[in-house]
């Protein structure tokens, strides 16, 4: 087994106690539910692969996000957020906040594009809420060096709530497919819990009965025996989060999913992969905490569980479309007039191939506080 510095495999030391804890958490019978499997081995302090010292993000890393491909994409983040405050009030408070802020790329580039049009004297602040403390500490270093220019405090909180109600933005970009999630099978008369067993036997994969209550909308009813089907629970709660805390403003919510009768039909053994290197994989119980983890966003079930908590639909679409409604295009043509010659516009030219048709399965769900979301509405 290698050394944690090889990233590939977690050292002897490191996976001894990422297994340790993952016992303790389990029930007396070895059982571990994947939730608190997934839990453990993204996000444990100082062992998930979250919490590595090594950041998993860019081409140097295990993946990249759509923030890393090329600046624009912020930018027209920007652009959206730049309305919201209008219809909010540029004379209050205005917070952007982004959970899972990785390492910082998407804010940075937000507060470089947002910071021109700021007026003198403005109360926009940025709070940075992520849990993994090596990440934290990235994002903060480089959020605040692209902020500081137009005086935009910027800050790390422990959670969205930390400092209650708030206007603003919420902005969350794959995310949610990284958030724990209960797996379960339906073997013909019943659901049963899958998960991991941690016994004399070491580690293996296993299923027990449903013991806590599935929350939100039912689960699918009549599935065909052996279907695998993902609950977010995490992130459904996560929506619960915003709702009783976003006044007046907008989640952005960018990521990759189908719809519930999609996921059923289409992906009947679940939607779970692994990544490492930029190669895809399934098995869940190799190299824990050396894996990213994660599942398509069932938005079926997320629009729900915000609907049930008050938030609505602002717009929802490809992430394409929402680029191009957030003013894309003219960024574009700026960017390609102040490219600098022809080899710097063939990069830009494939950098934007890539956002907008590299992303098929993205969408952007925009959600507001009922009540309020006829003043967010975007072309």
């Amino acid at each position: 087994m290698g050394t944690e510095g090889d990233g590939h495999r977690p050292s002897p030391d490191r996976l001894t106690e990422l297994l340790r804890h993952a016992r303790a958490a389990a029930r007396p019978d070895g059982f571990l539910p994947f939730d608190r499997w997934m839990d453990l081995v993204l996000y444990a302090e100082g062992l998930g692969y979250y919490a590595r010292a090594k950041s998993p993000l860019g081409p140097g890393g295990d993946f990249y996000t759509a923030p890393h491909v090329h600046p624009l994409f912020a930018a027209a983040y920007a652009e959206r957020i730049r309305t919201v405050r209008a219809a909010v009030g540029t004379d209050r408070p205005f917070s952007i906040v982004e959970v899972g802020p990785g390492d910082g790329t998407l804010a940075a580039g937000i507060v470089s594009a947002l910071g021109p049009h700021l007026e003198r004297g403005h109360t926009v602040h940025i709070r940075l809420v992520e849990r993994s403390t090596p990440l934290r500490s990235t994002a903060l270093q480089r959020v605040r060096a692209a902020a500081g220019p137009y005086e935009v405090p910027v800050r790390v909180a422990d959670s969205l709530a930390g400092d209650g109600p708030f206007e603003g933005v919420v902005v969350t970009n794959e995310l949610l497919d990284a958030l724990p999630v209960r797996r379960l099978r339906w073997d013909g008369s019943e659901w049963r819990e899958l998960g991991v067993v941690l016994d004399g036997q070491g580690l293996r994969a296993g299923e027990g009965p449903v013991i806590d209550p599935i929350p939100g909308r039912a689960l699918p009813d009549h599935p065909e025996p052996g279907l695998v089907f993902e609950v977010g629970a995490v992130a459904e709660a996560f929506a619960r989060e915003v709702a009783d805390h976003l006044v007046s403003g907008v989640w952005l919510l960018d990521d990759y999913g189908l719809e519930e009768d999609e996921i059923v039909h289409g992906h009947p053994g679940g939607t779970l992969a692994t990544v490492r290197g930029h190669q895809s994989g399934s098995d869940a119980l190799a190299s824990p905490g050396e894996l990213d983890l994660s599942v398509f966003v069932n938005w079926t079930r997320l629009r729900a569980a915000a609907g049930a908590a008050g938030l609505v639909p602002v717009a929802d679409r490809t992430q394409a479309e929402a680029l191009g409604a957030w003013g894309f295009p003219a960024l574009f043509e700026d960017a390609v007039r102040h490219s600098g010659g022809a080899e710097a516009e063939v990069r830009l030219r494939l950098a934007v191939k890539n956002l907008l048709f590299g992303f098929e399965r993205f969408r952007v769900l925009e959600l507001a506080p009922a009540g309020t979301a006829g003043r967010f509405r975007a072309t």
